[in-house]
């Protein structure tokens, strides 16, 4: 990254990080989009989930996981598509499948599917013996209200079972979950989260521009966000710098907007 010697912006964590992830979706990027993204991006993106079912009808899926892998980005594959295998009684197939990819995360979710909240932990537990475990909180249904209590309750159980970090559910299109049908905050959920649960901990999935500046301002630079569009990544890494007009006076020491310029002569 180019050294503007700009001052007062937030001092981002470092790859490999813990905080301050940046987790985007790929929806079925091409070999050549990847190579793009790749070059623009890969010093900011710290996972790349290749998006619900889509890698069962990707072509040249190796290379374009190789792509990445290459790139120092951590791959994994959408919750959505373990839980097709998991209905089908096909796990043992779905492990061999990521091993097949080189592979070393897996998302564990129940979205689409009800599970047991005790043996998805289970799974979560068994999985991570194995791989990196990010395990994944909320529905995708609208209108399904999960109790903050029980959001709180099944956050702590999955990350004591073994989970690297929890995901707060928005889905891609961000109206579910931490979110309602607007895509506006779900504040009151949020709050409570954040009150019983490090925030550390947790990836919030934010596809809309509304919710990545929620988020940044609530929480900082450094806050975890998720199921970013891949066409949206350099604009959000400038919202967390305050480099874009909806952060912009979020880093500015004393938030002064009039500027009494010295004309250099």
């Amino acid at each position: 990254m180019i050294n503007s010697n700009l001052h007062t912006l937030p001092e981002r964590t470092k790859k490999p990080r813990n905080t301050g992830i940046t987790m985007v979706i790929d929806k079925g990027l091409g070999l050549h989009a990847a190579e793009d993204i790749v070059s623009s991006s890969a010093h900011i993106i710290d996972y790349i989930k290749i998006g619900f079912g889509t890698s069962i009808v990707t072509q040249n899926l190796k290379e374009k996981i190789n792509i990445y892998q290459k790139a120092g980005l951590e791959v994994y594959l959408g919750g959505t598509l373990l839980e097709a295998f998991l209905v089908r009684n096909q796990l043992e197939d779905y492990l061999k499948f990521v091993d097949e990819l080189k592979l070393t995360c897996v998302e564990v979710s129940d979205g689409s599917i009800t599970i047991p909240h005790e043996q998805k932990c289970e799974l979560i537990h068994y999985l991570s013996k194995n791989y990196k475990v990010l395990s994944e909180v909320g529905s995708k249904e609208e209108g399904i209200i999960i109790h903050p209590n029980r959001w709180i309750k099944m956050m702590k159980a999955e990350l004591q079972a073994g989970s690297y970090k929890v995901i707060a559910e928005a889905r891609e299109s961000g109206t579910v979950g931490i979110f309602h049908k607007n895509g506006s905050a779900h504040v009151m959920l949020i709050d409570k989260i954040k009150a019983h649960v490090d925030i550390h901990n947790i990836i919030w999935e934010t596809p809309q521009k509304s919710q990545q500046v929620y988020f940044i301002k609530h929480f900082g630079a450094n806050v975890n966000l998720g199921n970013i569009p891949t066409s949206d990544v350099i604009a959000l890494e400038c919202l967390r710098l305050g480099l874009r007009g909806d952060t912009f006076f979020t880093f500015i020491p004393d938030k002064k907007s009039e500027v009494h310029l010295k004309i250099l002569k």
